[in-house]
């Protein structure tokens, strides 16, 4: 493609609207461009990434045995109150009616409407395993859009599903998508960890996120030091062993003291008024469980986790109570909640708890705490588990070495489902025995475009984005430095003509600009190979050739120049650990 003729409208300065380093290149390198909050036109090299990946994805998918399909992106509200997500999903769902006044939806996702078209198909066992994806635009009306790509409204995703006769068929569908994911973003380029996960929204009871390792990203994910353990979890995943030794909680301490503690509302004040080490207090937190009082007990010096806490409730809605709330169930302000008579319709704390005794804790008694606390022996406690969030100095919960942080971005999810559509749905089988049978489920997501903004994220300098070569909108820039000599011209012509006949996706500065424009335009669009010829190369034989990764030059001759390309451009390919 001769730059000239193509469009690729690169700004100079940063946008205002931009916060983090992908949207602001993606928009300057010409790639995308804002239609209102969170709604972007993908611009000709922006569409150019995006459907590369796609390519990727479904190279892979359909050697892993899936078949491609197209679903509806607007979907009927029925199918939603069938599965109970259309009051549960929230307002993340955009709702619409037709002139009918019906119900429906602008899909953010597809169980509900992939499983009522295999329920309608699907009959018998013969016709089992079967995964069926799609790459399709999805909605998510996000009550605050932002970042470009990475969180907005309207995005490109591939989504799988899968559906199997038995637990070992869903199990090997698992491991199929698991082991496809993680070939695509090998070719991809990028780095990427499979990281444990919780299901969300989606359900089921097992799953497993991919993550591009970004020092921007958004999550933070917990990892083994150990390469042989290969342990790695989110951190609302990320579980924490019980302390070894006996429960403590029972043992005897010092009977419960009240003591008056004027104006101390939070962990710091108390234990500075009392002189005590955060790790002596418990910290007792109420929330509103679909509509129960519930409390949470952790240590002083820990962080609830409040997905493990909502998991082990098993409840769909879980939110920190009010002040009101909070009154009511204590009989004091806010800050002096503790577990001694407290008026909820269960406590549960945190398994460390149980490894000691004799603790402070709020006495649900305005300016007031008690010490010498023995959950053991003052408090009803309905369950004991782990609810903290891990922390860098724990050890891995598999192996037991030492762990470490770093961040990552979401691009894919692989879910273990279970029955939970199939029964909401009725989606049956007849076995081999002729008895009806409801279909195992799984689902395998990737965030398409969310994957071209996070390899800008993990791949850029001070000049610009830089592209794997697999997913380069071009891979090459071709640089024309003689506008006013018509042999160089010529020749750059020739070359790329040449390129493009080796099957090379190349993208030929042709214009009439200043050298320093075509190189800043160059970099700012983040091909991994540059070819650049003016009349001095011309006369001495040679084209400079440019690693956009590295900035390393080489000269590569004009005699021969096929052969001498195909060397290079293997090596800038394996650079990148890519074939």
């Amino acid at each position: 493609m001769r730059l000239s003729r193509y469009y690729v409208p690169t700004l100079k300065e940063d946008p205002a609207e931009a916060e983090v380093v992908s949207h602001k290149l993606l928009m300057r390198a010409g790639m995308i461009r804002k239609l209102t909050s969170g709604i972007y036109t993908y611009l000709p090299l922006g569409l150019r990434a995006l459907n590369k990946v796609a390519g990727i994805l479904r190279e892979e998918m359909n050697r892993a045995g899936a078949v491609e399909i197209l679903m509806p992106s607007v979907q009927p509200g029925d199918l939603w109150k069938e599965t109970g997500r259309w009051d549960f999903y929230g307002k993340e769902l955009l709702r619409i009616k037709d002139r009918h006044d019906r119900d429906y939806c602008l899909g953010p996702t597809h169980e509900e409407v992939v499983t009522d078209l295999v329920r309608g198909e699907i009959k018998s066992y013969k016709q089992l395993p079967i995964n069926l994806y799609q790459i399709q635009t999805k909605f998510r009306d996000e009550i605050r859009p932002r970042f470009g790509l990475m969180r907005g409204r309207e995005f490109v995703m591939k989504d799988a599903y899968s559906f199997d006769k038995d637990e070992a068929g869903a199990e090997a569908s698992y491991r199929a998508m698991f082991e496809a994911y993680t070939k695509a973003f090998q070719r991809l380029g990028l780095k990427f960890r499979a990281v444990q996960a919780d299901s969300g929204a989606i359900g089921g009871d097992f799953s497993h996120e991919f993550m591009v390792l970004a020092a921007t990203g958004e999550d933070t994910i917990a990892v083994c030091r150990d390469a042989k353990c290969g342990f790695a979890a989110n951190l609302e995943k990320a579980k924490v062993n019980k302390p070894a030794g006996d429960c403590a909680c029972a043992a005897a301490c010092p009977a419960l003291e009240t003591v008056s503690t004027p104006g101390t509302h939070t962990v710091e004040e108390v234990c500075a008024f009392l002189r005590i080490e955060p790790k002596a207090l418990i910290k007792t937190l109420l929330f509103d469980a679909d509509g129960k009082a519930v409390a949470a007990l952790v240590r002083g010096d820990r962080q609830l986790n409040e997905v493990k806490f909502k998991n082990l409730l098993k409840c769909n809605d879980l939110k920190l109570a009010d002040e009101a709330q909070v009154r009511a169930w204590t009989g004091a302000p806010v800050g002096f909640a503790g577990p001694v008579g407290l008026k909820v319709e269960g406590v549960y704390a945190d398994h460390e708890l149980c490894c000691a005794t004799d603790w402070v804790a709020g006495a649900n008694a305005a300016d007031a705490h008690v010490k010498h606390l023995s959950l053991g022996r003052d408090a009803k406690v309905a369950a004991f588990a782990d609810l903290r969030v891990i922390e860098p100095t724990d050890p891995c919960p598999e192996c037991g070495g030492p762990i470490d942080f770093t961040k990552g971005i979401e691009v894919g999810h692989v879910f273990k489902l279970g029955l939970k559509y199939s029964k909401a749905m009725q989606t049956t089988f007849l076995d081999e025995n002729g008895k009806e049978q409801l279909m195992i489920m799984g689902c395998y997501g990737i965030g398409v475009s969310r994957i071209v903004a996070s390899a800008i994220e993990q791949n850029n300098d001070d000049k610009g984005p830089i592209f794997p070569p697999s997913i380069a909108p071009f891979e090459v820039s071709l640089l024309s430095l003689g506008a006013k000599e018509p042999e160089v011209l010529d020749k750059a012509a020739e070359l790329y003509e040449e390129l493009r006949g080796m099957g090379v996706d190349v993208l030929y500065d042709d214009r009439d600009e200043r050298p320093g424009v075509k190189f800043n335009d160059a970099d700012l669009m983040g091909f991994p190979m540059q070819l650049v010829l003016g009349g001095k190369g011309l006369k001495a034989g040679i084209i400079e050739a440019k690693d956009r990764k590295t900035g390393e030059r080489k000269e590569l001759p004009l005699a021969g120049f096929g052969e001498a390309f195909a060397a290079w451009r293997k090596e800038i390919w394996r650079s990148w650990g890519l074939e």
